[in-house]
């Protein structure tokens, strides 16, 4: 099989970088499998958590010796177990994603499948989604690195959605979730219930992430003296007239605009993060994703 049957997004090299990372989970996890997280039961991993009385019963091999012969008295050695987490990787997939150049819908798949794979190889399990026309459309969790490929697969199949009904999506999504654990949107906010899209996935046991995604004209529009604006999803048009105030009122609106999801996101707990289409992968992934503790 070759390099790009097993990896349609990356190469053999760019996948053992990823490899040097994980996703950030600030919360103690109590996973269904042994994973590499770190959880709130007690467990046999090799990092010491505490003690307690010897009981009939309990493991001989974890007794502290060297404990007993100080006091005389039996402790059981408690340590702290590694068990995985669910990430949740959600992606807006309506007709405002499927703009720009670069296009934002292309750089969504490949972060996804980026922060995906830091899932599988981190033994995590990792659950995708497509979120358009007010549903989430995903496939089962799966675990493990031999499963990549199918990863890649899901996230390369063409999409139909219109419009993206964020909302409505996520709360679908978020009423059938299983599992804990990091939980990362993309998308471009491009829908009146953004904010309530972000209420609801910061109100599951997860760590929320939302990632901002922009194409460069639209962080920096360059407007023709008359133009015609025509939404993406829903094909209503309006003419305007180009100007340098006029972008710079634009540039005031984005920015408040962003603000406000900062300040909304930060509330609930969550990291938000701006991110421009043509933004390498590599430093999406290895600085500004690094430096907000999305991934570690």
């Amino acid at each position: 099989m070759t390099t790009t049957e097993r990896a349609p997004f990356f190469d053999e090299a760019f996948l053992r970088r990823l490899e040097q990372l994980e996703l950030a989970s600030r919360r103690m996890t109590a996973g269904r499998m042994k994973g590499e997280r770190r959880s709130v039961r007690r467990g046999q991993s090799v990092e010491f958590a505490d003690y307690r009385n010897y009981a009939a019963g309990d493991d001989l091999r974890q007794l502290d010796w060297n404990a007993y012969a100080r006091l005389e008295k039996l402790f059981v050695k408690l340590f702290v177990e590694e068990e995985d987490v669910t990430v949740h990787i959600l992606i807006d997939a309506s007709r405002s994603m499927d703009y720009g150049e670069p296009n934002k819908l292309d750089a969504a798949r490949r972060a996804a499948a980026a922060l995906g794979y830091l899932g599988l190889a981190s033994m995590d399990r990792v659950s995708v989604a497509f979120l358009g026309d007010g549903s989430a459309s995903g496939m089962r969790p799966m675990r493990g690195k031999r499963r990549a490929l199918e990863l890649f697969r899901f996230l390369s199949q063409p999409r139909t959605e219109r419009l993206t009904g964020l909302a409505a999506a996520a709360r679908a999504y978020a009423g059938r979730m299983r599992g804990s654990g990091p939980l990362l949107l993309i998308s471009d906010l491009m829908d009146p219930g953004y904010l309530d899209a972000i209420r609801d996935l910061a109100g599951t046991r997860c760590q929320l992430s939302v990632l901002h995604l922009l194409a460069p004209d639209e962080i920096e529009p360059e407007v023709p003296p008359d133009a015609r604006l025509v939404d993406n999803e829903t094909g209503h048009s309006v003419e305007v007239s180009g100007d340098d105030d006029l972008v710079e009122r634009y540039r005031t609106r984005l920015a408040e605009w962003q603000t406000e999801i900062a300040s909304f996101v930060s509330r609930r707990g969550g990291a938000y993060v701006q991110i421009a289409s043509d933004l390498d992968l590599a430093d999406l992934l290895f600085d500004v994703l690094r430096r907000r503790r999305v991934v570690e």
